[in-house]
């Protein structure tokens, strides 16, 4: 029982550090990305985060996955390895971190609608309900910084959220067979070969020179945000219950915005907040709304 328990917090623990760690992703890519530009800060960092997943994987000895998984895994890097680094390196050249972080916000809805329609559920009126909820509070909050239209910066992220949800919720099915970090190591090594070529032509001899914070910053991204975040929240969930640490999940935004305050200097509104609390607890009800098997032609017979 005592030893359940040290598990269960242990596993909290390893939560709250994988979301101190993608908290933190943001705010590194806003700092790296105006020295670095949108391919090395997007791409570069898979590449770079590659290195040190090839060398893990070698040590462990880990078996190469199936042509099953590999089709999976082929999802899961196109939204945590491709879509939502590049879309994201991309929105923040132009958008505030605050402004980003009320529409990540909307990441663990996202996740959470993808695994019920990849589990063959129904997601019940509550669900929706939830979902309309935080969406149109994002929504107004984009508008009403853009002066009255949606930029497309506001777009991408929005279409970064999307697709990292439909990642994770795929990479949450698979890690049952495959095992909780390696997915994130695998699409890693299925990404890199492909950027290698975009992020070599993108290099500039200027990038040499720029200051320490900004390489600082790029090295968090690839090292951290790419892969050691992934080990700790998986293995976190892993640990402690997927149910029960995925709750600290909805802190995550409220860090970002700290964090841009800490070390970006963003002057946080009461209306940045307030949309905060409302997508976060639309999240909630969304996320803990009940669910409905669909039925098979057999079971309707």
């Amino acid at each position: 029982m005592i030893q359940r328990k040290t598990k269960e917090k242990l596993g909290l623990l390893l939560g709250l550090v994988g979301v101190v760690c993608f908290s933190l992703t943001l705010p590194s890519t806003r700092v790296a990305v105006e020295y670095f530009g949108t391919t090395i800060v997007g791409l570069g960092r898979t590449v770079f985060a590659a290195i040190l997943v090839a060398v893990v994987l070698i040590v462990r000895k880990e078996k190469l996955p199936s042509l099953l998984q590999f089709k999976s895994l082929f999802i899961v890097a196109f939204g945590a390895v491709l879509g939502f680094p590049l879309l994201t390196s991309w929105a923040m050249e132009s958008l505030p971190v605050s402004h980003g972080a009320v529409e990540v916000a909307l990441l663990p809805l996202a996740t959470a609608g993808f695994a019920m329609f990849r589990g063959g559920e129904i997601p019940s009126l509550k669900f929706w309900i939830s979902s309309i909820i935080g969406s149109l509070a994002v929504i107004i909050y984009a508008l009403h910084l853009g002066f009255g239209g949606l930029q497309f910066a506001d777009l991408a992220i929005l279409a970064s959220v999307l697709i990292l949800g439909l990642s994770y919720a795929e990479g949450g099915r698979l890690a049952k067979e495959l095992g909780s970090w390696q997915v994130i190591a695998w699409a890693i090594m299925i990404g890199a070969p492909f950027f290698i070529v975009p992020v070599g032509l993108n290099l500039t001899t200027e990038m040499i020179h720029a200051p320490i914070h900004a390489w600082v910053s790029f090295i968090y991204l690839a090292v951290v945000s790419q892969f050691l975040a992934y080990v700790a929240w998986y293995s976190g969930m892993s640990m402690g219950g997927i149910a029960r640490v995925s709750q600290i999940q909805y802190l995550q935004p409220f860090l970002m915005i700290l964090f841009a305050t800490v070390f970006l200097d963003e002057s946080i509104t009461f209306f940045t907040l307030v949309i905060a609390v409302i997508v976060v607890f639309s999240v909630i009800l969304g996320k803990n709304a009940p669910v409905s098997k669909k039925r098979s032609l057999l079971e309707k017979n």
